[in-house]
């Protein structure tokens, strides 16, 4: 019987290894779940982390359009904002065109945490490109990216 530590090496994935939403998903946790212990001394998740990205390089956007730029549904942006802001990261101000509509920004304090969490980032994304070779990290952008665009199959 197989101990709990290598019991992946011999369990039957059958068809599972062949499918790309698989293999898709399980690296996706495991940059994650890395992403989580590189940044959790600063309480930020990678989709916390892609908030303040798209915030810091485009002042002023909605919160429904940080929310669509990053493929999230509208209302679980609202929890995320939230969040943001009670870190004092987010500023959420009215719109002149729709006093209804927020209009996102860093706070002076979001500024300096972001320059300090984008460092952290970029050093964690540069462990992971130690495993490919050359010219895989562009090749497999140009995949992800083509897939990210693609209509889904019905």
């Amino acid at each position: 019987m197989a101990s709990a530590n290598n019991a992946s090496d011999t369990i039957d994935y059958g068809v599972l290894n062949e499918l790309v939403g698989y293999r898709l998903r399980r690296a996706q946790l495991v940059y994650f779940n890395s992403f989580a212990s590189t940044c959790a001394d600063l309480g930020i998740s990678p989709g916390l982390f892609g908030v303040i990205e798209i915030v810091q390089k485009n002042p002023g956007l909605t919160q429904s359009a940080v929310a669509q730029a990053l493929g999230n549904d509208r209302s679980a942006m609202v929890a995320a904002i939230d969040k943001l802001e009670k870190l004092n990261l987010i500023e959420r101000r009215r719109t002149a065109q729709d006093r209804r509509s927020y209009a996102l920004y860093l706070t002076q304090h979001g500024n300096e945490y972001y320059q300090e969490i984008s460092d952290k980032v970029r050093a964690h994304e540069e462990s992971f490109y130690g495993l490919m070779k050359q010219g895989e990290r562009e090749y497999l952008l140009d995949i992800l990216a083509r897939l990210a665009e693609c209509e889904p199959v019905r």
